[in-house]
């Protein structure tokens, strides 16, 4: 097969023309969509309310639920298709009906939170106040889906989770609550994440729209067409800009607290002094380190404050704190120096278990081992037990070993064959007290691994 045909075989897969529905019905779909009253008014309403309590008692599944049950979506997509078309009068309606939408939603909102006895930003509040650049993707992509699913014959159940994945609501509601709180860094950072979701939406409206090309609805002159491209493009960059900046802190934030928390495992013991708690703000990128046992000298900071250079964090500030100090509680230098010491062999002891647990857990698996290299040249060889034991008799001193049992078919080894395991299993082993058995087993009765 040519490769002219096996690109037009692939690009076959990802046609939309094939499934787009009626252009006529489309337009009527998405008109009736835009309007704001009745029915769509009140549901508007009773999902702003639902999304405020959401928001209010920091419940996520109550949030999903009133995004579900929004009709925001309707007017945001007859933007995006009316600039398309460049049906202008379209693009007006919808724009009055979402502007309706907007004010009735951040009044609802705002009476809510008035009304509401809880005033604590929870983190569900919290989360809609800082918007980043994957805000715009998630609103880019979940508009696309949107708007085609819209345009296809078969329009499946894509709205629900483009409402939820762009979710338009909570950050509505936030806004109401800034507003109601006189908070007005919330407001604004709500609305700029809603004003995001809102222009990329309707962005992805207008491509499909394009790409689908849906028939104009006016007759316009190249040099107006050019204007409302303009303002479009203006409109996208002023979204943009702000997102960018916002997400690039979120990364350095990210950046900090990895490294942070990976320099103060680093340097949870210092000179006899053990980290009691730390706190990290990648915010001020600050990091408070409070300590317990001997009072941290100032070679001890100055070493802690050093080692932060090597997880790349000059820029951050260290905070020092002195929890419990050993020689306040203890009188006496030398009852000082026995704590000291005996805060060493503790952790000694527990270096020691620890690792006698990982050398114990690894013994478990030595007789795998064993038939992995031995099988290659002995294939008869089906299964190996290993264990270390004691062989005790009528003697007080019990006989410690290591024995192995080896599962064999077909034909038995022979005697040297034998003394030539037993020899090399001493080598593996490095143990001189090996005893090494034999036992023949019918095919039946081989474990199947």
């Amino acid at each position: 097969m040519k490769r002219e045909d096996i690109i037009a075989q692939v690009l076959h897969y990802f046609n939309l023309e094939a499934e787009v529905d009626d252009y006529d019905k489309i337009h009527e779909s998405i008109t009736k969509d835009i309007v704001f009253k009745g029915t769509n008014l009140w549901i508007l309403i009773f999902a702003i309310v639902v999304a405020s309590v959401g928001l209010n008692m920091n419940s996520t599944a109550v949030i999903i639920g009133a995004m579900l049950i929004s009709p925001l979506m309707g007017p945001i997509n007859g933007m995006g298709y009316s600039i398309a078309t460049y049906d202008f009068p379209l693009f007006r309606m919808a724009l009055k009906n979402f502007g309706f939408a907007v004010a009735a939603s951040l009044f609802t909102s705002m009476m809510y939170f008035i009304i509401s006895p809880i005033s604590t930003a929870h983190s569900e509040l919290l989360a809609r106040t800082s918007p980043t650049i994957y805000d715009v993707l998630i609103a880019m992509f979940g508009g696309l889906a949107g708007i085609v699913a819209i345009s296809s014959k078969q329009k499946g159940n894509v709205i629900p989770g483009v409402a939820i994945a762009t979710a338009l609501m909570p950050p509505l509601c936030t806004a109401g609550y800034g507003l109601a709180t006189g908070q007005f860094a919330y407001f604004f950072g709500a609305f700029y994440l809603f004003a995001i979701n809102t222009v990329f939406i309707a962005l992805s409206s207008v491509i499909i729209s394009q790409i689908l090309k849906f028939p104009i609805r006016a007759s316009l002159e190249a040099a107006e067409k050019v204007r409302v491209n303009r303002a479009i493009s203006a409109v996208i960059i002023l979204m943009l800009i702000p997102s960018i900046y916002f997400g690039y802190n979120l990364v350095q934030k990210e950046r900090f607290s990895e490294n942070a928390a990976k320099y103060v495992q680093n340097v949870s013991v210092v000179e006899g002094n053990y980290l009691l708690k730390h706190e990290i703000n990648a915010d001020r990128k600050t990091i408070d380190l409070t300590y317990g046992g001997a009072s941290l000298s100032d070679e001890d900071k100055k070493y802690i404050q050093e080692k932060a250079g090597d997880f790349s964090l000059k820029d951050a500030t260290i905070h020092f704190q002195q929890g419990l100090v050993i020689g306040e509680i203890a009188s006496g230098k030398a009852e000082v120096e026995s704590l000291k010491s005996e805060l060493s062999r503790l952790n000694r002891v527990i270096r020691e278990k620890d690792e006698y647990i990982d050398s114990t857990f690894q013994v478990r698996f030595t007789g795998r081992q064993i038939l992995e290299e031995i099988k290659p040249l002995y294939p008869q060889i089906v299964s190996c037990a290993f264990a270390d034991t004691y062989i005790f008799d009528v003697s007080d001193k019990p006989l410690e070993v290591s024995m192995v049992i080896f599962g064999i078919t077909g034909d038995p080894l022979k005697e040297p064959d034998q003394l030539k395991i037993e020899a090399w299993l001493r080598s593996r082993l490095q143990n001189d007290r090996v005893r090494v058995y034999f036992e023949k087993k019918s095919p039946g009765t081989v474990p199947q691994r």
